[in-house]
C-alpha cells in the first residue's frame, strides 16, 4: 500500500476550491479507459488510458441516444441489462455517486467515483488511475463532487481530497487488477461527506460473476458527462486472461473511469454494496468494461483509508 497526503490545511482546501473554477471544471478531459491488448500489462496500457479522446466525434463506443433516455420518466423501473441509459430513479446511487476533477502533470481530468461506508465518514472508491498514474505522478487538486448534476453542478458541496491511498502493484507498475484507489476527503462546512449524502456498502472476497449495476459519468460522446449513466448485466472473465478483472457489457465512456460497480442493487432504494469500479476497455472490444476484483489487498487500502 503506498499512501500521500493532499490538502490537509485549511489553506491547502481553499486553493484546491478556489482552483476549480466552472471554467476550468467545464474544459477538464475525461481520462481514457482503453487500454492496448499485448502480452505485457503495465505502463503501455497506463499511458493509453491517461489520453483523452480530443477528436469532439461519436466513437465506436457511441450507444444511440435513445438508449440513453430509456428510462423516460423518474421512478421508471431501470432495465436490469442495458449497455448505458441515463440513471432517472434517483434514490442512495444518485447522491453517493459523484465527479471526480483532478490534475496529472498540468492536465486537468474528471473521473467518477463513489462514496463508501467508512468509520470516518470520509471515504471514496475510485480507480487507482483517478488517483495516480500508475509509477508516474499522485493526482493534484482533487475534488469529488456528489450527485453531480440531480439539481445544480454540486448540489451536496465540494470535497477535497486529505489522504489518498492505492495498491502498492498499482504504484510500481500500473498493474490493472489493483486498479483501485481509495480516497479520504476533508469535510466541506464541517459536515463529513457520509453525513449529507449518505454511503453506499462495500464488500470484498465475494463470488466471481453474478449481476452487476455499474455507474459513472462519461463524458465522451454521445455522452457529456453531466448526468449520471448506469450499465448493468453479469459479468463475464477477462477473455485475454491478462487480468482477474471481470468485464461488464458498457458502451459509458471516457470519464466513467472509477465509477461503483454494485451487486444486490435495489433499484427502487438506489442501494447496493461495491464490489468494483470501472477502470479499462481493450482496444478490440470496447463494448466491455473492465473492473479489479476487491481482495485482500484493496481491502487493506480501506481499512487504512477508514482509519484516516
Amino acid at each position: 500500500m503506498v499512501e500521500h497526503v493532499a490538502a490537509r490545511t485549511v489553506a491547502d482546501q481553499r486553493r484546491v476550491l478556489d482552483y476549480w473554477t466552472p471554467e476550468r471544471m467545464a474544459k477538464a478531459l475525461p481520462i481514457g479507459l482503453l487500454d492496448v491488448v499485448t502480452g505485457e500489462r503495465g505502463l503501455t496500457g497506463q499511458v493509453a488510458r491517461l489520453l483523452p479522446d480530443l477528436s469532439g466525434g461519436r466513437s465506436d463506443l457511441a450507444v444511440p441516444r435513445e438508449l440513453m433516455g430509456s428510462n423516460r420518466l423518474t421512478g421508471a423501473r431501470p432495465d436490469t441489462s442495458t449497455a448505458g441509459s441515463r440513471w432517472m430513479t434517483g434514490g442512495l446511487v444518485s447522491r453517493t455517486t459523484g465527479r471526480v476533477f483532478l490534475t496529472v502533470s498540468g492536465a486537468d481530468f474528471v473521473c467518477s467515483a463513489s462514496t463508501i461506508r467508512s468509520a470516518n465518514r470520509d471515504v471514496v472508491v475510485t480507480a487507482g488511475h483517478c488517483v495516480k498514474d500508475g509509477a508516474g505522478a499522485w493526482a493534484a487538486n482533487w475534488t469529488f463532487v456528489p450527485g453531480y448534476g440531480t439539481a445544480g453542478a454540486h448540489p451536496y458541496g465540494k470535497y477535497t481530497a486529505r489522504r489518498m491511498f492505492v495498491a502498492s502493484p498499482w504504484s510500481r507498475s500500473g498493474d490493472d487488477n489493483y486498479d483501485v484507489g481509495m480516497v479520504v476527503l476533508n469535510t466541506s462546512r464541517g459536515r463529513h461527506v457520509a453525513d449529507v449524502v449518505g454511503a453506499q456498502e462495500i464488500a470484498f472476497n465475494t463470488g466471481r460473476g453474478g449481476q452487476v449495476f455499474g455507474f459513472g459519468y462519461p463524458a465522451d460522446p454521445p455522452y457529456d458527462g453531466t448526468r449520471l449513466v448506469y450499465c448493468a448485466g453479469r459479468l463475464r472473465e477477462d477473455p485475454h486472461r491478462q487480468t482477474r478483472d471481470q468485464g461488464l457489457g458498457c458502451a459509458m465512456t471516457a470519464g466513467s473511469s472509477g465509477g461503483p460497480w454494485m451487486t444486490r442493487f435495489d433499484p427502487a432504494t438506489g442501494r447496493g454494496r461495491i464490489t468494483s469500479v470501472s477502470s479499462f476497455k481493450y482496444s478490440d472490444d470496447r463494448r466491455t468494461m473492465y473492473g479489479p476484483y476487491f481482495g485482500d489487498v484493496v481491502k487493506a487500502l480501506y481499512d487504512n483509508a477508514q482509519r484516516a
